[in-house]
């Protein structure tokens, strides 16, 4: 027993004693600390749907359902995602004041904060289209190929509603596609992947984000050039042939009738 209370402990451990304190406290930190977030983070992303539910019932349900699902005035909105109602209301299309063939954009009467919380709920109903980050439609620094490969495809995606240039056009039943001259970077972005009104739905598997950021960087570089003189609206080729064969024909066969009258004087 004496031999026993006299054996000293190795010198090393107390060393080796506070680095385990040391590793149990970081393990401990580690796997509360993330779990304490988490929990804050989905407290307030529940706030912020049961915010958009409530502003829903007020503004929305009363066209498009209680839970959504759509009435015989409006389409369902499950599963549009948060994109969709992003894009609707900050371009002032929705709500509606009453029916019509097109909802034109307007002036939004919501906040941002109330616009994100009405975007949450509907996320919230089914999966669907996020609202984008902003890298994902940036179109800085695109070289010159990247700008024309854009044009290209717009050109074939694009054009025939929207205009060679962007600037709208006509459709049946009284509708038309809307001009893109001042629509935001965004919102161009939101229209491809949701699909609003008449638009069909552009998936990524068919334009990838890259195909939308250089197509929406052709557009801007597009509208930012100087117009070089009278443009015939931006209608294209087949405008410009007409209007081209219009005149041409026309004083051709303006010159043809001079012509013929002063033979037939000098007759």
């Amino acid at each position: 027993m004496r031999f026993l209370s006299k054996r000293r402990r190795h010198p090393a451990a107390k060393p080796l004693a506070l680095v385990l304190a040391l590793f149990v406290m970081g393990a401990l930190y580690a796997v509360l600390l993330p779990t304490t977030q988490s929990n804050a983070d989905d407290s307030t992303a529940q706030s912020q749907i049961a915010q958009g539910n409530d502003l829903f019932e007020l503004n929305c349900s009363s066209c498009h359902g209680l839970n959504g699902e759509g009435t015989v005035e409006a389409p369902s909105l499950i599963g549009v995602g948060a994109a969709s109602v992003d894009f609707q209301m900050e371009t002032g299309r929705m709500p509606m004041a009453r029916p019509e063939a097109q909802a034109p954009p307007k002036k939004t009467l919501y906040t941002a904060e109330e616009i994100a919380a009405i975007a949450a709920y509907v996320a919230s109903l089914a999966p669907g289209p996020a609202i984008p980050e902003e890298d994902q439609y940036s179109n800085t620094g695109l070289t010159a190929a990247e700008l024309a490969r854009g044009g290209e495809l717009f050109r074939t995606n694009c054009s025939a509603c929207h205009n060679f240039e962007g600037r709208g056009g006509a459709l049946p039943d009284g509708r038309y596609a809307p001009a893109l001259t001042n629509t935001s970077d965004k919102h161009i972005y939101e229209a491809i992947r949701t699909g609003p009104q008449q638009m069909p739905v552009f998936s990524s598997s068919v334009l990838t984000d890259e195909d939308i950021t250089q197509i929406v960087g052709y557009l801007n570089s597009l509208h930012a050039s100087p117009n070089g003189g009278f443009d015939l609206g931006g209608l294209g080729p087949v405008g410009e042939g007409l209007w081209g064969w219009v005149l041409g024909l026309g004083s051709l066969m303006l010159i043809a009738v001079w012509l013929a009258k002063k033979g037939a004087r000098a007759r």
